[in-house]
């Protein structure tokens, strides 16, 4: 299970003073390209499963997921969520031929098979994705994970925090930000639902 504080950021210069102030405690930073697959009689989605493909940089990693039962409550996110690596060269040959995704030796699909019956050349279906640039810092004792995330219809700023202990990382965090008047909310849906509904969330 991950658990997960999800604060959404009011807009890029909240995002910007955010990423000023945290700068001295900057660890490392991801550009992810992230696609989505579902089946084909929309096995997954009808029982509320995700599965992505996340590339990295310019492809150096390649991390299939299997994402299901996400809830999101006051700004704190809970998901079952199963990973591994994936080699970014047949990652790639799987977006335009989702196809593929079920020939692979791999043991999330192998679960993607037996669980949702998801089989077969025509059995996957491509949905498309978006980009996301993750700023992460080592602050406070927390991993920050601080996203801008293009999609095609606007570009969402939001920080995330996995944590074991969400309330206590939450009160740090809304501690943070009202000190330094940063407009921010909870989050009210995930990257993927907005990605689907096709709007950002007022």
């Amino acid at each position: 299970m991950e658990v997960e504080v999800k604060l959404r950021l009011a807009n890029a210069e909240a995002h910007r003073r955010v990423t000023t102030l945290l700068s001295p405690f900057h660890v490392v930073t991801h550009r992810q390209h992230n696609l989505f697959f579902d089946g084909a009689a929309s096995e997954l989605s009808s029982r509320r499963a995700i599965l992505r493909l996340r590339f990295y940089g310019n492809d150096e990693q390649c991390v299939v997921s299997l994402k299901a039962k996400a809830v999101l409550v006051d700004g704190v996110s809970r998901v079952e969520e199963d990973e591994e690596d994936l080699d970014p060269k047949v990652g790639r040959e799987c977006v335009p031929e989702p196809g593929k995704l079920g020939l692979l030796e791999s043991r999330i699909l192998k679960r993607v098979k037996e669980e949702f019956g998801v089989v077969g050349e025509n059995g996957f279906l491509g949905l498309g994705g978006f980009r996301n640039v993750r700023n992460v810092y080592d602050w406070k004792g927390l991993k920050l994970e601080v996203d801008e995330t293009d999609f095609d219809f606007g570009t969402l700023y939001e920080i995330e925090c996995e944590s074991a202990d969400p309330e206590e990382a939450k009160r740090i965090l809304e501690e943070f930000l009202k000190e330094k008047e940063i407009d921010y909310s909870y989050s009210v849906a995930s990257k993927f639902a907005i990605f689907r509904s096709g709007k950002l969330p007022y």
